[in-house]
């Protein structure tokens, strides 16, 4: 078997718009396309005995242990690879569930569809898959725990803390859009202006003058004493001499800890001895030059969390230990507690796993005892002298016995310090009674705090602190969207586009829009080049200053990668027509609807789905919709689409006597005169008059005033400025020049019509191909050509996608030759050729068209030429 490709799907896409996470492997299965499981001799049994939990897959059969009732009783090898890649990735603590496999229209060749939870995760198991089921086919050992091993390592690699990671899902729950910024846990919530962003439990919002604070103990304590607030006695010491003078001023038992420190990092307790403490002395000075020495204060060690100024959850933390069992060494005890699965490295688990270290070490040593010692039944031996769960403690849930006035002293805290979120450790004998009737200090106000503990604590109620997060940075009303209208289609996208981000703008908002010229941001470019793509939504949906999203979105990057949203306002669908077939597995109109569809299945339940009337792929969209609203736009005021939707008081846009007509049942509204549509051209450019309609109707329906959408259209003009490279006519002296992106046979038709009706001497059409396109489509723009032009000039410098100028020129010249053998046709090597041949060449009253931007940034080359002239 051959891998062909493997996309990685990371939005709504012609699988699935709800599961966005997708590997698409489009896998040759060569051979085995003859060979089904059940002519493999053992196969299903050696695939039982590798991956036995293949058991639970229920497949089309609807029941456990369906899956390998298809392998018995015979399925193709692709389908196999499916449930493979699933099951690795479960096994590998990643829980993917979906998938699907379907034949391509070339022989052998499936594509093959499942979930993934980590990117790298997924694509190494569509090719270890693969390798599982080639291994299968021929009786051969595999190491299947080679491979969980890497996936697992992947997984660590990909995945959030438990803090992040839980933030994350709350706001998945509450429909909030997230992004991740960077590869640790730097993470966007919401979109544009809405957006806000948070590094673990620390917001944007975070005060970093109150992080230095917490960050700064002796700062932290100074504060908190002035305050009244109960904290240990102690000082700050860098030296030696310094320490001697702490001790003999404080006295024994004492804790160390660094200035700066975290996590417990360098932190020492229950110190009794000068020699204990120059060593507590120098493991402290490893992490800051200054050290804390306080007096060690007796008690429990209790963590309150605060929220946006209130307590949420209150634990009660215990330091990493083992309980003995009167048989085994406190090594071994260690290393079966390790084993427990809420056990892991570092964050990645509710619990961290127990190292040995020197702490460990000074505290067995303290108390007489070695790793060897077998501890007595039920003995508990402490092996951390701090009791952080980034060391291996553990939890106990306290948070509805935590006393009211300790819950008041610690939102007092919160503000003292100006920490919207942060965690307070106390030292208290009982947290049901207030701190000074238990002598209890606060040793430390931590920002950024973990959430683990109370999220799954070792006992007790676990508690969703990832709530409260998510309610103060979203409080009740503020949205974390911003609007969102989408527009895809076979031609006229890109005017589409503009045009609604042009009424939108001028309606107040700050309007951010991708176009196949590039990202803007206020009309300001920021990116050129095609930008239709999920990425560059994510750009514009990134960005904190936009407060209206209009995302033109092309096939081509719905097919690569899903679209960059999970729902949209409105979806308008301009048209569907033959271009792009033949590429990717889309073959013919009816499969570019389903990709189109897409957009439309991504529509928001009270939102539009703006479809053309005039076209029937886009009206059976319309028709299989039913979970958003539907409008239609058409040419014609007798639609039989449009009076029957408006008869049931659907909306739509006609065009009625000459005038663009809104229709909301059977009211009408008449909007503008064609006359004073500028990229109309007094009506004589029917897609243009369809584009009109569609960003007319598009916000009409969002709510904008008719007064505002009629202003703008009627100054919106097919410009260098406005609409560049479309219906850009520029007017010399003595002959004109039309810039088009006419980049398909429809297109290339759509202007057909106003060409023909311009008075001209000669019309000379310099046009090229594009090489991703079929044989015939390239031919029939020469078809079409030799039906417009008197002269045609055949410039092939781009979009060669695999071919050769030379193929691509004679595809024109045969579809030329087909409908005119004499036809004058002139080929150019380059497009400054072919510029020169235009200024060298040209006729009094010529009209030269320059279509699918033959010559390189023709529309920048003409329009800098017709400015030198009139200067």
């Amino acid at each position: 078997m051959q891998i062909q490709s493997i996309q990685v799907l990371k939005g709504p896409n012609i699988w699935s718009v709800r599961r966005k996470k997708l590997i698409q492997m489009r896998l040759d299965l060569g051979e085995m396309e003859y060979r089904p499981s059940n002519t493999i001799p053992g196969f299903k049994e050696r695939l039982q005995q590798l991956i036995p939990s293949l058991k639970k897959h229920r497949c089309s059969e609807g029941h456990e242990g369906g899956f390998f009732e298809r392998v018995h009783d015979g399925t193709w090898m692709g389908h196999i690879v499916e449930h493979i890649a699933l099951e690795i990735q479960t096994l590998a603590g990643m829980f993917a569930g979906f998938g699907r496999t379907r034949s391509t229209s070339t022989t052998g060749v499936y594509n093959v569809v499942f979930t993934y939870v980590a990117e790298q995760a997924g694509m190494y198991a569509a090719q270890a898959a693969v390798r599982i089921a080639e291994a299968l086919v021929i009786g051969e050992e595999y190491d299947l725990k080679a491979d969980i091993r890497k996936l697992e390592k992947l997984r660590d690699a990909d995945r959030f803390g438990p803090s992040t990671g839980a933030i994350i899902d709350e706001a998945i729950k509450r429909k909030i859009p997230f992004t991740r910024l960077d590869t640790a846990s730097l993470v966007q919530l919401g979109q544009g202006k809405n957006q806000v962003r948070f590094r673990a439990t620390m917001t944007d919002k975070t005060s970093s003058i109150a992080v230095d604070i917490a960050g700064n103990k002796e700062e932290t304590k100074r504060l908190l004493k002035e305050h009244a607030i109960p904290v240990a006695d102690g000082s700050t010491v860098s030296t030696l001499d310094g320490l001697k003078q702490a001790i003999k001023e404080i006295g024994f038992p004492l804790v160390f800890k660094p200035l700066n420190g975290n996590h417990g990092r360098g932190a020492t307790i229950n110190v009794n001895s000068e020699e204990d403490a120059i060593t507590a002395f120098e493991l402290a000075r490893k992490i800051s030059p200054k050290v804390i020495v306080e007096r060690f204060i007796t008690g429990y060690d209790f963590r309150v969390l605060v929220i946006n100024y209130k307590v949420v959850a209150a634990a009660m933390r215990k330091p990493a230990h083992v309980i003995g069992n009167g048989r085994d060494t406190i090594q071994h005890l260690i290393e079966e507690e390790n084993k427990n699965p809420k056990r892991g490295n570092g964050h990645e688990n509710v619990l961290t796993n127990i190292l040995i270290d020197q702490d460990t070490h000074d505290m067995l040593r303290k108390a007489n005892l070695t790793l060897d010692y077998v501890p007595s039944e039920g003995e508990t031996i402490n092996l951390k002298s701090t009791a952080n769960l980034s060391t291996g403690g553990t939890a106990v849930d306290m948070t509805d016995e935590i006393h009211p006035l300790t819950v008041f002293t610690c939102q007092r805290i919160a503000k003292v310090i100006g920490l919207d979120i942060c965690g307070i450790d106390i030292m208290a004998g009982d947290i049901t009674l207030p701190l000074q009737e238990t002598k209890g200090v606060v040793l430390e106000v931590n920002a950024a705090p973990g959430f683990r503990m109370h999220l799954a604590p070792t006992e007790g109620k676990p508690r969703n602190v990832a709530a409260p997060f998510i309610d103060m940075l979203y409080p009740r009303g503020k949205s974390p969207r911003i609007p969102i209208i989408a527009i895809t289609g076979t031609n006229g996208k890109t005017t589409t586009t503009r045009l609604i981000a042009y009424i939108i703008k001028n309606c107040g908002y700050k309007v951010g829009y991708t176009t196949s010229d590039g990202i803007y941001i206020q009309d300001m470019m920021h990116k050129q080049g095609d930008m239709t793509g999920p990425t560059s939504a994510a750009f514009i949906l990134q960005d904190p200053t936009v407060e209206f999203a209009i995302l033109e979105t092309a096939r081509g990057g719905i097919l690569r990668s899903g679209i960059g949203f999970d729902f949209c306002d409105i979806a308008v669908i301009t048209n569907i027509q033959e271009d792009h077939l033949g590429i990717s597995d889309i073959h013919t109109l009816k499969d570019l609807q389903r990709v189109k569809s897409v957009l439309v299945e991504t529509v928001r339940k009270n939102g539009w789905a703006v479809l053309n009337a005039d076209n029937p792929y886009c009206v059976n969209i319309g028709m299989d919709t039913t979970h958003c609203q539907v409008a239609y736009f058409s040419m014609y005021a007798d639609n039989p689409v449009i009076t029957a939707h408006c008869l049931n008081g659907g909306s739509a846009a006609i065009i009625e006597n000459g005038n663009i007509v809104l229709m909301k049942g059977g009211l009408k509204i008449t909007l503008s005169s064609l006359q004073n549509v500028p990229i109309t051209y007094n009506g004589s450019v029917a897609f243009m008059v369809q584009n009109a309609m569609a960003a007319s109707l598009a916000t009409y329906l969002w709510g904008f005033q008719v007064a505002e959408i009629r202003t703008s259209i009627e100054s919106f003009y097919p410009s260098t400025e406005q609409t560049p490279g479309r219906m850009n006519l520029f007017d010399f002296s003595d002959f004109k020049i039309l810039v088009d992106y006419a980049h398909n046979p429809d297109g290339l038709m759509g202007i057909k019509h106003f060409i023909m009706s311009m008075k001209a001497s000669r019309r000379t059409g310099i046009i090229s191909g594009t090489g991703d396109r079929r044989d015939d489509d390239i031919r029939q723009m020469g078809r079409i050509s030799a039906g417009i032009f008197d002269h045609i000039i055949i410039c092939q410098q781009k979009y060669l996608r695999g071919r050769t100028k030379e193929e691509i020129a004679n595809l024109l010249l045969e579809g030329i030759r087909e409908v005119a053998p004499n036809k004058p046709v002139e080929i150019t090597g380059s497009s400054d050729d072919a510029w020169e041949n235009i200024l060298n060449n040209k006729e009094p009253g010529e009209l030269i068209t320059i279509i699918s931007d033959s010559i390189n940034h023709a529309y920048q080359r003409v329009k800098s030429y017709h400015e030198s002239l009139t200067q």
